[in-house]
């Protein structure tokens, strides 16, 4: 009986999507890819800054939508019973809710990227991050509501 041929180039090719992700996970012998200890080290530091960006995007966005919110409630609740307006009105109370949340993305995106440049010089490879798009879309939505409030009657 003869033994098992190794694969040819042509079979290689027709390989599924999950082959070719364990391919790219692990190396050719089947064992993982830079499993050294530092390696591992770096990779949770990076992925720990990741994590507080997108911690800092959610508390951003539940501030903008909050304030948002409050300003659209207390325009209608103003249309169909005026009332008296105290030290602070809604809209003063949105727009200060809705740039608190801005604020807030913007100095995360500022910290991450200072953290991922010493990463970066530290010699360490570092990927493009993902929370920071996701940052900017968060920050171009604040602006958005800004605008909404302060141009809005």
């Amino acid at each position: 009986m003869e033994s098992a041929a190794k694969p040819s180039p042509e079979v290689k090719q027709g390989k599924g999507l999950l082959s070719h992700l364990g391919d790219f996970l692990m190396g050719p012998s089947g064992t993982p890819k830079n499993l050294d200890g530092n390696f591992l080290a770096v990779d949770r530091t990076r992925l720990a800054h990741e994590r507080t960006m997108m911690a800092w995007i959610r508390t951003g966005l539940s501030l903008i939508s909050f304030g948002f919110t409050i300003y659209k409630f207390f325009q209608i609740q103003e249309l169909s019973t005026p009332f008296q307006q105290g030290l602070i009105n809604a809209r003063s109370f949105g727009f200060i809710m809705i740039l608190t949340g801005l604020v807030a993305v913007l100095l995360a995106g500022l910290q991450h990227r200072k953290e991922m440049r010493s990463l970066r010089a530290a010699g360490i490879q570092v990927p493009p991050s993902m929370s920071t798009i996701v940052g900017g879309m968060v920050a171009l939505l604040g602006v958005l509501g800004l605008l909404a409030v302060v141009l809005r009657q």
